[in-house]
């Protein structure tokens, strides 16, 4: 019986979960790689892995990088919607119970991107920029001119997919209009409110714009990833992740032109008015973890013929970082993908085929639900932010109700 060879395009979250899940079935697999080592793009901040990403990690991962991926993970922490004065307006408690498949977690996306890299060895490719494939994507053609086969080709190669530019030109992405700043403050230097401390928060004032902050600490980051975050992101000690965002005409001027020091800046003068904690925050992160990120999404797209090159994870539903589930699609698209290419008795087609009917279906509907979130966080409706933020209270104030609303939180 021939062996069935897999192409991966993209060493990311997605594409390397699928490359452990073929090899511990068996599949024969490859996964080209543009960056020149493990260590040449690092970078991203907190990522929280829901039990649809978990579950897929302990499908797809040895046992011995399962242990890894627990270790160097906490929990994904109570999460808190608050006002701008940091008044509690509901807080959804997470109980990560005994079974780590099944709970939420809060990991470093740095720390992440390296233990998925381990242990593939003859497999991760690095320095291979792909440019094109051609015979239907069994030849797959390299900027160093060089090129290599596969019976199936698959283009995890992110928002900005190459791939998908040839497979599937008329899949786009657009500009919501939404700028997010983002930052870190390293642990050590943040002496945290309580609520700010104990978990993620959305932070709602009463219109145009919205904050988010998360706690993240690693217990037990080994000595190799720990050497590879630079010092000021404090990776060994933790560190808070805020992003402040708001439409772009908010802003009321060029963002893309300020370094570091002049986004913190522009932040502080919108947050003036709030909680001093919160200006405490950005004013004391380093200038170095502080940027701009345009927020964009794809667009759904018709069902296409399925054949031997196919899509996983943002580079066939980049999505709004506004829900956090953009790692958790890609991750359970490698689960599902895993499951369909090792599995006997079908051709590569039509498993790529089962694929891709489900993946489209859970997909683009995280791809709705995050560009709502989005919409939401920086909406100018003064009338609906109150009432929204009145139901919250009214949630709290009825725990059965409150516990029936929010009993799928961070799942989808």
């Amino acid at each position: 019986m021939t062996t069935l060879r897999v192409g991966i395009i993209g060493g990311g979250t997605g594409g390397l979960c699928l490359a452990h899940g073929l090899r511990r079935a068996g599949v024969e697999v490859a996964v080209y790689e543009r960056s020149r080592s493990r260590t040449e793009r690092l970078q991203g901040y907190r990522v929280h892995i829901n039990p649809h990403g978990a579950r897929a990690l302990h499908a797809c991962l040895p046992p011995s990088l399962w242990e890894r991926f627990v270790a160097t993970s906490g929990d994904g922490g109570a999460f808190g919607f608050l006002t701008e004065q940091l008044k509690e307006l509901l807080v959804i408690d997470t109980d990560p119970g005994p079974d780590p498949v099944r709970a939420h977690h809060s990991v470093s996306r740095i720390t992440l991107h390296q233990l998925l890299s381990a242990e593939l060895d003859g497999i991760l490719h690095h320095g291979k920029e792909f440019v094109r494939y051609a015979d239907g994507g069994r030849r797959i053609c390299f900027a160093d001119g060089t090129e290599a086969e596969a019976d199936v080709l698959i283009g995890a190669d992110g928002a900005n997919s190459r791939v998908r530019a040839q497979f599937l030109p008329h899949a786009t992405r657009v500009d919501t209009g939404i700028r997010a700043i983002v930052g870190k403050l390293p642990l050590r230097d943040a002496n945290l409110p309580r609520r700010l401390a104990e978990g993620p928060n959305t932070i709602m004032p009463r219109k145009d714009c919205g904050m988010f902050t998360a706690p993240h600490e690693s217990p037990g980051v080994d000595d190799e990833t720990a050497s590879l975050e630079p010092e000021l992101f404090g990776n060994t000690e933790g560190y808070l992740m805020w992003s402040f965002a708001a439409r772009r005409e908010f802003y009321r001027r060029e963002l893309s032109e300020l370094d570091g020091d002049g986004l913190k800046s522009v932040v502080r003068g919108h947050i003036r008015d709030w909680h001093p904690e919160l200006d405490r925050i950005v004013e004391r992160s380093p200038a170095a973890a502080v940027s701009l990120v345009p927020i964009l999404t794809s667009e759904p797209v018709e069902p296409w013929e399925p054949g031997r090159v196919t899509l996983l994870g943002d580079a066939a539903h980049s999505m709004t970082p506004f829900r956090g589930i953009g790692a958790n699609t890609a991750l359970r698209d490698a689960e599902l993908l895993c499951a369909e290419l090792s599995r006997g008795g079908s051709s590569a087609v039509a498993a790529i085929g089962n694929y891709e009917e489900r993946m489209r279906d859970y997909g683009f509907a995280a791809v709705r639900a995050s560009r709502r979130s989005a919409e939401q966080f920086v909406s100018g409706n003064a009338a609906a932010r109150l009432a929204f933020r009145g139901a919250l209270r009214f949630l709290t104030a009825v725990p059965p109700l409150k516990r029936r609303a929010f009993a799928e939180h961070g799942t989808d």
